[in-house]
């Protein structure tokens, strides 16, 4: 999932996701998307909020029973389908900002992403390794399992 010769400040995370790369991409601007997927170790749930513009903000936030922290930054590119880059802020960073890069390529109808977070606290590193991993691979179960139907639910 990650390669030996990245800097110390750098996690490097590798899929292959079982849906069309405009898809995948598109999964990354939407709010209810991010909700069903930024959801790392014991995250129980998660809300997220989104400007999806170049220059817009997100908020994250992950709910589990240690608390509920946020998650926040500002989109720097969007270039649908190929490329997405974002500032990354939380008190995992030591609510410094950090930049994360996703490309997206297609594979025959599937699409591999290759996400970049770099300017890590070097102490950090090892739990955003864990935590894009696990993020990575739940969104590749919201592609793969069918969407959970709310009974009652209300558009937001």
């Amino acid at each position: 999932m990650t390669r030996g010769a990245e800097a110390d400040d750098v996690v490097v995370v590798r899929r292959v996701i079982a849906a069309p790369r405009d898809r995948v991409f598109a999964a990354w601007l939407d709010p209810a998307m991010l909700a069903r997927f930024m959801r790392p170790g014991d995250v129980a749930d998660a809300r997220a909020e989104v400007d999806a513009r170049v220059g817009g903000a997100f908020r994250i936030t992950m709910m589990h029973a240690r608390g509920e922290p946020d998650h926040w930054g500002e989109y720097l590119a969007i270039e649908p389908p190929s490329r997405l880059a974002f500032t990354w802020i939380s008190a995992n960073t030591d609510r410094h900002p950090t930049e994360v890069t996703i490309e997206f390529r297609d594979r025959a109808g599937s699409t591999e992403i290759v996400l970049t977070h770099r300017r890590l606290p070097a102490a950090r590193v090892p739990s955003h390794r864990k935590g894009w991993g696990d993020i990575v691979a739940t969104l590749d179960e919201v592609f793969t399992r069918p969407v959970p139907r709310a009974a009652g639910g209300s558009s937001a």
